[in-house]
């Protein structure tokens, strides 16, 4: 199987494509302006104490000073002992080594920990306590202590720190862990070193971007190539590939073509594919997919395929077809939680196996977790889908604010019949001369024609003048009743 990274830089964004075959199966997106600091390491400065309130404002180089409380810092807890007053662990002045837990939000600061620990592709390192842990999300506890036993045993003896199991960690293989235990040393180690002879506030370590994570944490064996189409940032990534993952430095080229190397490859169009709840499949039939809070449903359609020789063969056919197509959606828009499919109903028993068998081949190249279950008694296929991150349509969308996400509005007779039951609410309340409607252009146009005896009659029912005046920046449901 050959697999490329395409890995798009602008000052905005940082998108990258994982293509198979020449088919885009994945696709990750990094916006510079949420990144957050969360994760990110400081020499800070200790700018006040608060015994009152057992806690100290950390200055960290931000606009606003950063909070620390005295149940975060690290050696207090670590050693057990009768936990010490904040003044007698700070004074101010004094230089700290912080990791940010929570970014500022509205008028609150960072929240701070002294505790450290750094996020690899497996194991989470934990340079200053020397334990090892395993994530509470793998539950079998023989699994568990077979991962704690390979761990111990692929940990040098001369490291002082821990290391926390990452449920991604489950299926990895010794050369994997060991790869992610030197690179979180080396990742402390110069950390450390860094510390000395500057002084605060300054920014230690900054968590990797989508790019340097891309070679971490994505490319596998079966990688063939990584395009980068930014000269600066190839050599920003070829550099940190030299030091972290050099099997991977030889993959990576820069792509200086003239066309933009997402419309190369067609994944701007396939991105805008993916945010649309229709997908046509080559036989001609298609997938209606609908994301809910609770759950996403994938509803399979025949649609114009007339190709097989009978009825069976075509629903047999377009069922094949759309379990390739939905796996494929299922990476391309990143959907997680409870997934329900409903292929076109199969009475042959051996199509169903066999559709069944099909689709979880084509999932088996998604290296998220999944569990699969058979055909309902409703004939549907339901499934669940970790959740690694946000979906697509989450990440580049947001509710209509026409339809508040209802993906449906009211038509424009039901709006005008509500607006001749406020007209009418409202003459018993107030003694107006005149009501003045104000409406979307085309809730109006029907009050101009095929609903003007009804406007006319309600007119005449509660003795007021009505006038209608068009408001073209209104939406559909929106108006105002104006007395006047």
């Amino acid at each position: 199987m050959s697999i490329e990274f395409l890995i798009n830089f602008t000052p905005q964004e940082t998108r990258v494509a994982l293509v198979e075959q020449g088919v885009v199966q994945e696709l990750h997106i990094e916006r510079t302006a949420s990144r957050g600091i969360v994760g990110n390491l400081y020499l800070g400065k200790v700018v006040r104490v608060l015994p009152g309130m057992q806690s100290a404002f950390i200055d960290i180089g931000l606009e606003r000073t950063a909070f620390l409380h005295v149940a975060d810092i690290w050696s207090e807890r670590q050693n057990g002992e009768a936990a010490r007053p904040i003044e007698k662990i700070l004074a101010e002045g004094q230089n700290l080594l912080v990791q940010v837990l929570k970014d500022p939000i509205g008028t609150k600061g960072a929240r701070l920990s002294t505790q450290v620990s750094l996020a690899g592709r497996l194991l989470v390192y934990l340079p200053q306590e020397k334990h090892i842990g395993i994530s509470q999300r793998i539950e079998d506890e023989a699994e568990r202590e077979a991962l704690r036993v390979r761990l111990t045993a692929l940990v040098p003896e001369d490291e002082r720190g821990g290391f926390i199991v990452r449920t991604m960690a489950e299926s990895a293989s010794d050369a994997e862990l060991a790869a992610d235990i030197a690179y979180l040393r080396k990742l402390w180690s110069e950390i450390s070193a860094s510390t000395a002879g500057i002084f605060p506030p300054k920014l230690l370590h900054e968590d990797l971007g989508l790019g340097q994570r891309t070679l971490r944490d994505l490319v596998t064996d079966e990688t063939t190539r990584i395009r980068v189409d930014s000269r600066e940032n190839y050599q920003k990534l070829a550099t940190f590939a030299a030091e972290y993952t050099p099997q991977v430095l030889p993959l990576l080229e820069h792509y200086s073509g003239e066309r933009p190397l997402f419309e190369l490859y067609n994944v701007e169009e396939e991105i805008q594919k993916a945010l649309a709840r229709r997908v046509d499949l080559k036989s001609g039939g298609y997938l209606i997919i609908d994301q809910t809070e609770a759950m996403t449903t994938v509803d399979v359609n025949t649609g114009g395929f007339v190709g097989a020789r009978n009825f069976d063969d075509t629903i047999f056919k377009t069922n094949l077809e759309a379990s390739q197509a939905i796996a494929r959606q299922l990476r391309l828009r990143n959907l997680g939680g409870i997934i329900i499919i409903d292929f076109i109903d199969m009475e042959n028993t051996e199509h169903r196996e066999m559709v069944l068998e099909e689709f979880r081949k084509a999932l088996s190249r998604d290296h998220t977790k999944m569990t699969i279950n058979g055909f309902t008694a409703l004939g549907l296929v339901e499934m669940t889908r970790k959740r690694t991150r946000e979906s697509l349509a989450h990440l580049l969308c947001e509710p209509c604010p026409t339809c508040s996400g209802r993906g449906e509005v009211k038509t424009a007779r039901t709006v005008a019949y509500e607006i001749l039951r406020e007209l009418l609410r409202e003459a018993r309340q107030f003694n107006a001369k005149e009501f003045r409607v104000l409406a979307a252009p085309n809730v109006i146009d029907l009050f101009l024609d095929e609903e003007s005896q009804s406007l006319a009659m309600l007119s005449d029912f509660i003795g007021k003048k009505v006038s209608l005046h068009a408001e073209a920046s209104y939406t559909q449901e929106q108006y105002d009743i104006v007395l006047l």
